[in-house]
Order: structure tokens, then sequence, then C-alpha cells
């Protein structure tokens, strides 16, 4: 069963995709209000955090992508308001169906190689268990290097007072 942090985290590493909205960091680098990209069919996602500054830039650019090719029809025809639309463009204007901006995953290039003989001689489970060792026992470790530098060397400890 997997824990709700364990969850959490699963859902921040995914890629902005269907069903999932931006971040409110990337609706204001884009220079769209919240309010605004709900109303223009931007999904926002107030959940998610951006981890990578790439991320962000990359949604960035499809956020404004996206709203440079969106053709806005006023409310009323007589009297357009600021972000709308001219006349010229609302008379070519089309509906799109299917995906508007599918998102392109970027594959990292992995290449194959040889395991070299000090790969093979490392335990990963040892590595780990010793690293996880040394964080749990570092306090009681400075703990004793306190004590003895008290003792002046001598490696006697003091008995407890009762």
């Amino acid at each position: 069963c997997a824990s709700s942090f364990q969850l959490k985290q699963w859902y921040q590493r995914r890629v902005r995709g269907a069903g999932r909205g931006f971040t409110l960091d990337e609706l204001k680098a884009a220079g769209i209000n919240k309010k605004q990209a709900r109303s223009i069919g931007i999904a926002v996602d107030h959940r998610r955090k951006n981890r990578s500054q790439e991320g962000l830039q990359a949604n960035v650019l499809r956020l404004k992508e996206y709203r440079s090719r969106l053709i806005l029809f006023p409310r009323k025809a007589s009297a357009p308001k600021k972000g709308d639309s001219t006349q010229a463009e609302i008379d070519v204007a089309t509906q799109l169906t299917g995906p508007l901006l599918p998102i392109k995953q970027v594959l990292s290039d992995t290449t194959a190689r040889v395991i070299s003989d000090d790969e093979k001689k490392q335990s990963a489970f040892q590595t780990m268990r010793m690293y996880r060792a040394n964080a749990k026992l570092v306090g009681m470790r400075e703990k004793r290097a306190k004590e003895a530098a008290e003792d002046d060397g001598l490696g006697v400890k003091g008995k407890k007072k009762k």
C-alpha cells in the first residue's frame, strides 16, 4: 500500500498532461491570471510544484503558444474588450478538434555499456546500509568525541550520579 507521501511525490513528478493543470508559477510567468486561465480553457492545478527550471520554461512556452493561437470572441459584438480578437480574426476562426498542443516527450539518450570489475565488486546494499548507519549514529559519535575531549584524552567515563 502506498503512503500519501509517496503518492504526492508521484503526482508532483508527472509531466503536465491531460487531466492535470498548469502551476500558478507557470501561469504567472506566462502573464495569465488564474481566473482568466480557467475562463479560456486552461487547466489550473494549485497542488503541483515546479521541480526544475527547464520544466517551468517548457510549460510557459506552451502557454504562450496557446495564448497566441487563441481567438477570443467578445461577449458583446458591439463592445469588444481589451483582450478580445479583432473582427478579421473572428471571421477566419474555425473549430479545432483533437489535441490542441500535444506534449512532446523528450527522451534522454542513454546507451548501454559494460559493467566494470569495480562496479561488480561493490554491493549497493552494503553501501546504502553504511550510509544509513552513519546517518543514524552521527549524533552519538559527536557526543562521544565531545566527552573524550572533556576527559582530556584519559578515556575514563564519568559515573552517573544517583
